[in-house]
């Protein structure tokens, strides 16, 4: 009766171990399939050494054009960014108020923002862009559908320059999820491509998303 127990005991046992073995093979290490829609895209973009500057001109990426309504692009992002946005009948921002998600400031003055590009004009020229008609240039430089324009403090905008990732982070670390998401999204929708360091980067900051 007692060899009866300890035989029952025994299976038990091993059902256990064997189901736990099965359910540790079934969810296994985290894949690409498990990946965030950032960390997939950036996964495919391809990885090269930076082009020459050589014919770069911000001249060769027109903006702002005209979006209807007298409104050019800056004046579009300015009042979609913002909060309580007036405007005149130049549609000029006359009052609203903005926070710039860069470095958090709160912002009174529609004079005191810039307009972002979120991959620079010459960090694109540098990956890709180089080799594109002035159209598709000017497309990029005022894209309203793809996250590559955002109203910011002057200050960070100024500070950021034409750099990427590798060299320049926004100082709210809060927003280094939506960045390197937004700059990941841009560069695949343009079909651009990244730099070892700036891939690396970008890696490094999509880790603060959350899970």
């Amino acid at each position: 009766m007692r060899s009866s127990r300890w035989l029952l005991t025994l299976a038990g046992v091993v059902v256990l171990v064997i189901a736990a073995f099965v359910i540790k093979d079934v969810s296994g290490p985290t894949t690409a399939s498990g990946s965030s829609p950032a960390q997939v895209q950036l996964a495919e973009l391809p990885i090269a050494a930076q082009h020459s500057m050589a014919g770069y001109s911000r001249d060769r990426f027109k903006h702002w054009v005209t979006q209807g309504n007298g409104c050019d692009t800056r004046e579009v992002v300015i009042e979609r960014d913002g909060k309580d946005v007036r405007k005149d009948a130049s549609c000029r921002a006359t009052s609203g108020h903005w926070t710039s998600p860069y470095d958090n400031k709160q912002i009174d003055k529609a004079s005191d923002l810039d307009i972002d590009h979120m991959v620079p004009l010459a960090d694109a020229w540098r990956t890709g862009a180089d080799k594109w008609t002035d159209e598709r240039r000017s497309q990029f430089a005022n894209d309203l559908t793809a996250p590559q324009l955002l109203a910011v403090s002057a200050a960070s905008n100024r500070g950021k320059g034409d750099q990427d990732p590798a060299a320049w982070k926004p100082s709210n670390q809060a927003y280094w999820c939506t960045y390197a998401t937004n700059w990941v999204i841009v560069k695949h929708t343009y079909q651009l491509f990244v730099t070892q360091a700036e891939h690396d980067a970008l890696a490094t900051m999509l880790t603060s998303c959350p899970s």
